[in-house]
């Protein structure tokens, strides 16, 4: 579904490029925005119908309050509320929830999610409190959940900059954290007809962005409350590594051989894997993890690829005799990156490239495609050190692995600067916690 005030934000641009305001911008703009959301929520309930995921967004909302009131009767804590929009904004802000469950175990902590690929991969999760679908943005909406929740200190990960919430927030007083934020001069905060956008930012406390750039942007309409902080997720992948989870499957499928792990895979990458897996077959093993689940995709590739292929749910002692294991669960990919010697991870033929940092915590050489990857600075930054590869089909895949394997001092060169990268980067749950414990002990 992906991050809707991030739609919302491209709705309202466009209908602005359409109509130029003489005057009196804000209320037309916030009638836009409302609109937009009635619109976007409508789009929801209809696809509800016949969209699996749609119709989780829409039945995890229904009676929200009820829940919510519920949860809360007899709450007598300070809580901390932490939104992201979903799985991928949940593992940056995950880092900054343990450590404040860790350091202020006085205080609940609320998470919520926009999205079903966030909130039903992790509705139980135990470094959390309370669990919650976010309710649609709106005036009533909004007052109603703090009133609810009560939230001492409010942190939106990455991308969320709700209008409503942080108008709601601003007015209770409540310290309002953007964490993990990047920005890009293209975006609508920066245009001539951005002053409503600007003015959602204006609402926030202080902003831990992830890189400079970011920083100079927001200074460049007047927010100056900045932290070049970087990025959580490399605390994140980097403790990942510390746990060293063992999965048993994938220790008995390895055994001694070298392993390709392709993860995030959508049907976009499959051209490109496919042809390289029948390649490969005889000489590497290979951990396939799809982006999505289901039994069309699953079968999908196992009738493509000309390899013995095994599910991870059926997989035990048969996953001796297989060359490819199929990832058919949720949640494990980043743990499974330890067992490979190559890196494949997918996403950039279509929407935007998936989180690289877990396969490149673990030191391997990185592919991905050369399409949606160049707004990710990791990969952009991992390319120029020689650690990751965008290649534009299976012969530039094939092309860059062979001159890893017949040149060796190319692979143990990429290995390293792929581990040094993330090292040299760990650190922004620290600075982010050091102002909490600030604000917090006030």
């Amino acid at each position: 579904m992906g991050c809707a005030s991030y739609l919302i934000y491209r709705n309202l641009q466009a209908l602005i490029k359409h109509f130029w305001f003489r005057s009196n911008l804000a209320p037309r703009m916030q009638i836009l925005y409302f609109l937009s959301i009635s619109i976007l929520r409508l789009t929801y309930q209809l696809a509800a119908w016949f969209h699996p995921k749609a119709k989780l967004f829409v039945n995890g909302r229904s009676k929200i309050f009820t829940k919510l009131q519920e949860a809360f009767a007899r709450n007598t804590h300070p809580v901390i509320w932490v939104h992201c929009a979903s799985l991928g904004e949940f593992e940056q802000g995950r880092p900054v929830i343990e450590r404040i469950r860790k350091e202020f175990p006085g205080y609940k902590i609320l998470l919520t999610f926009f999205s079903p690929s966030g909130f039903e991969v992790r509705k139980n999760y135990t470094g959390a409190d309370y669990i919650f679908y976010l309710p649609w943005d709106s005036r009533s909406n909004a007052r109603r959940f703090l009133e609810i929740t009560n939230p001492s200190l409010a942190i939106f990960v990455k991308y969320e900059f709700w209008y409503y919430y942080t108008a709601a927030l601003k007015q209770r007083s409540v310290p309002t954290l953007s964490v993990s934020s990047i920005f890009r001069n293209d975006q609508s905060f920066f245009q001539w007809y951005g002053g409503f956008f600007r003015g959602i930012l204006k609402r926030f406390d202080h902003f831990f962005v992830q890189n400079q750039q970011s920083a100079e942007l927001l200074k460049s309409i007047g927010i100056m409350q900045v932290t070049p902080a970087g990025d959580t997720r490399f605390d994140r992948v980097y403790a990942i590594t510390a746990q060293n989870t063992i999965i048993d499957v994938a220790e008995r499928f390895k055994g001694t051989d070298r392993v390709f792990v392709i993860g995030s895979l959508w049907p976009e990458d499959l051209e490109v894997v496919v042809p390289f897996i029948n390649e490969h077959k005889k000489s590497l093993k290979f951990i396939v993890a799809p982006h999505e689940i289901t039994e069309s995709i699953l079968k999908g590739i196992e009738e493509s690829v000309e390899a013995t292929c095994i599910r991870f749910s059926q997989a035990k002692d048969a996953a001796d005799n297989a060359s490819v294991l199929i990832i058919d669960n949720i949640g494990m990919l980043s743990a499974l990156y330890r067992y490979g010697e190559f890196a494949y991870v997918g996403g950039a033929f279509g929407k935007g490239l998936h989180n690289i940092l877990e396969a490149a915590c673990y030191g391997v050489p990185v592919f991905f495609g050369n399409k949606s990857y160049e707004k990710f600075k990791e990969a952009t930054e991992l390319i120029m050190r020689g650690g990751a590869f965008a290649v534009s089909g299976y012969s530039e895949l094939e092309s860059n692995y062979e001159l890893m394997v017949s040149r060796p001092e190319n692979f143990l060169l990429a290995c390293e600067v792929t581990k040094a990268y993330v090292q040299e980067n760990l650190g922004a749950t620290e600075k982010i916690m050091s102002y909490c414990r600030n604000l917090l002990a006030k």
